[in-house]
């Protein structure tokens, strides 16, 4: 069980590579932060520990777990919230099944996954299962809104030491390809509350007969509340024509969806491309491939498991993969494609990778190629089609000179679609799909058919209005070029504008922002930061998750690096480690090869904002210099290049926790504001330095060797410790 009293800061536990570099880190911000009487407690969020949580009555009662995500959702809503909020696995459905089985085979008698349950039992478990699948964290612990920019000394040296950019040209063939009509962008209604309602949502069939998808769906007075719908048979279409004309075109052929944050209508669109890419197949064996076990959904890697026995399958899948378009390859040694997991290829960091590249991607023969990139929903596609006509007119973008684009996100409260999966369902047979409040009001209202994606979302008035005021205290502070990214003809979008406006002209400051359709905002984006300057892009949700991760990568060559501070509204602080996701392959390299590459950098500016954070909030004098110490400490690390490798032999994360943690003892020995913590660090920054040699000799001792964590999503403490806490003077000296 997790300690339950609330220390000062809370450090989250979570998964795959930024969960295996805090066994490291941790000790060392324990080690300091009690110099200043700084707790730090940890709460578990991991993947595993959020199926243990949902399973009291499975486990013995050693091995229940406390529902740490639930406790951490009501903290977030007091003033005394200061966490540090680090990646966490939005899973995938494969991901969520891979993950019970580890723990099934550690012991712990919960369910399977069922997916077709007919019993009340198995009906329970699912609900629970479901529950934790994709987007199950952040909606949760996200009640501010969302400030995301580079630190400074990250910036300055992304600058002083580009990266390397691929070469764009004018007749490159990668292109956008989205839905024409049909999509959610097309059939979108919005609408604002004048009160506060409860609503239901009803499919009504031809024949009269009324089905109750969603009761009790409260709104508070002032709520946007969004209705529309995907057509099944317009994303049909719409895939077969794309991968006949991808294949005419001689490039690869892609997918970029957000299998993990829209957990329900995502992975339904991937099993459409899936069936779509092997329909011949599915013509012809689909009956067999479903009593397998087939579910397109979980991607082509399940359905190769599932019908491998069958040489009939086989052969036909062969000779559909043959006659189609080469699939763009998330690893080519491994022949894992775009479409073997929904999990694999996120649109937000695999589109800025593929515009990164010079539009280029990995085939099956392991070179580069352009490359199809097909986003079906229009919304929010329109960033990455100009993004990539841009550089084809202009060039690759030039990091040494190129300015930076800080983002300001409405996120608070489950804003927008990422709020939508209580209320997306796919259409069970052809009717009318209506939102009726109480008073019969109908809100909104389509015509939908059989297998059509229809979804709701919401965005409450508080959050709008404090996302607004968050914008005129940043452009205030920075002087910046500021664009609301907001489209007047998309109706959500036009209720925004109602709200945004007032605001601005009431404080004054109308003059002092643009607002701009996604497409225009981002060129003028690229224009602003081409020329060096800088630029705010104030966003929805979607829009921040995918611009966090574009611009960053673009201009920093990754979004782990960024400074992600979320202005609780109840006055608390969450700081989050960057947009970066979780490094599966970092964990894979680390297993295979005993080097972890992943940065923590993101880790180093968030603890930095929230000490500093917690000595203002508490009058702590000796936290806030142990946060500028960490300033000290990490532009050290990006002066003296100690940041990870990538290769093997190369120095990993753990070197670089030793200079963090040598770097910050030595400014807090430096420092001359407070002469009873500089003479305690004093001899922790002798130490450290003179035990250089030993402590990396140490810590390289068993590199290039396999190790055993003790499982993947479940992994052991102790053989983890062992593993990434590798120099026994250095454990000597931090505890």
């Amino acid at each position: 069980m997790t300690d339950q009293t609330t220390p000062d800061i809370i450090y989250t536990k979570v998964d795959e590579a930024p969960e295996l570099a805090s066994a490291s880190l941790l000790p060392i911000i324990r080690r300091f932060a009690a110099a200043a009487d700084v707790s730090i407690g940890t709460r578990d969020i991991s993947l595993a520990g959020r199926i243990l949580a949902a399973f009291p009555d499975y486990l013995t009662e050693d091995q229940r777990v406390s529902d740490d995500l639930a406790a951490l959702g009501e903290l977030v809503k007091t003033p005394a919230a200061n966490v540090i909020k680090l990646p966490n696995i939005s899973a995938s459905g494969p991901q969520l099944v891979a993950a019970i089985t580890e723990l099934q085979g550690q012991g712990y008698a919960i369910p399977d996954y069922p997916e077709a349950p007919e019993t009340d039992a198995e009906k329970t478990a699912r609900a629970r299962y479901d529950a934790i699948k994709g987007s199950a964290v952040n909606p949760v612990l996200r009640e501010g809104n969302s400030d995301r920019r580079a630190a400074v000394a990250v910036k300055k040296f992304a600058q002083a030491n580009p990266h390397r950019m691929g070469d764009w040209t004018r007749d490159s063939k990668t292109r956008v390809a989205s839905m024409a009509s049909g999509d959610f962008r097309a059939n979108e209604a919005s609408v604002t509350l004048d009160r506060a309602a409860t609503a239901k949502i009803v499919l009504t069939t031809a024949d009269g007969t009324e089905h109750v998808l969603k009761d009790a769906v409260s709104y508070p007075a002032g709520t946007v509340v969004d209705a529309t719908y995907m057509s099944a048979k317009a994303l049909q279409a719409f895939l077969a024509e794309e991968i006949d004309r991808t294949k005419s075109e001689g490039v690869l052929f892609s997918l970029h969806l957000k299998a993990t944050m829209m957990k329900v209508s995502d992975p339904i669109i991937f099993g459409h491309a899936v069936r779509a890419f092997l329909a011949p197949v599915f013509e012809q064996f689909g009956d067999d491939m479903a009593a397998l076990g087939v579910n397109p959904n979980s991607g082509l890697g399940d359905l190769l498991a599932r019908v491998k026995g069958n040489a009939q399958i086989l052969a036909a899948i062969d000779a559909c993969m043959a006659a189609r378009p080469p699939l763009y390859m998330v690893d080519s040694d491994r022949g894992i494609t775009n479409l073997h997991v929904p999990s694999d290829v996120i649109v937000d960091a695999s589109m800025p990778a593929l515009i990164r590249a010079g539009g280029k991607g990995w085939g099956p023969d392991n070179k580069e190629h352009d490359a199809v990139c097909a986003i079906p929903d229009t919304s929010y596609a329109a960033i990455y089609d100009e993004t990539i006509k841009f550089f084809k007119e202009n060039g690759k973008l030039n990091p040494a000179t190129a300015g930076t684009v800080q983002n300001l996100g409405l996120m608070a409260q489950k804003a927008e679609e990422y709020g939508s999966h209580p209320t997306t369902f796919e259409i069970p047979v052809a009717g009318v799909v209506r939102m009726i409040l109480e008073d019969g009001t109908v809100l909104h209202e389509h015509a939908v058919d059989q297998g059509d994606i229809w979804r709701s979302a919401s965005t409450r008035k508080a959050p709008i209005e404090d996302w607004v005021t968050l914008a005129i205290e940043r452009q205030a502070a920075t002087g910046y070029r500021s664009i609301f990214w907001l489209d007047e003809t998309r109706a959500h979008d036009a209720e925004l504008i109602a709200y945004v406006k007032p605001i601005l002209e009431a404080r004054g400051v109308a003059d002092k922002f643009e607002i701009m359709a996604p497409r225009d905002a981002t060129r003028a984006s690229l224009e602003t930061i081409t020329k060096g300057e800088n630029t705010i892009a104030v966003s929805g949700n979607v829009l921040r998750d995918y611009l966090t991760d574009l611009f960053p990568i673009l201009e920093l060559a990754t979004s782990a690096k960024m400074l992600s501070i979320v202005k609780l509204m109840q006055g608390g602080g969450m700081f989050e480690t960057g947009a970066g996701g979780s490094a599966p392959k970092h964990v894979q390299q680390l297993q295979a090869e005993n080097h972890l590459r992943w940065d923590s950098l993101g880790e180093f500016c968030a603890l930095g904002e929230s000490l500093r954070f917690l000595g203002q909030t508490k009058g702590n004098a000796r936290a806030r210099i142990l946060g500028d110490a960490v300033d000290t400490a990490t532009q050290g690390v990006l002066d003296h290049d100690r940041s990870p490798g990538r290769k093997a032999g190369e120095p990993d994360n753990r070197d670089s926790h030793y200079w963090f943690a040598r770097y910050w003892a030595e400014a807090l020995a430096a420092q001359t504001e407070d002469a009873g913590l500089a003479a305690h660090f004093a001899p922790l920054a002798k130490a450290l330095s003179e035990g250089e040699a030993t402590i990396l000799a140490e810590l390289h001792a068993a590199r290039g060797t396999p190790v055993d964590l003790g499982g993947y999503y479940h992994t052991d403490p102790a053989k983890t410790a062992a593993v990434l806490r590798a120099s026994a003077t250095m454990n000597a000296l931090i505890g």
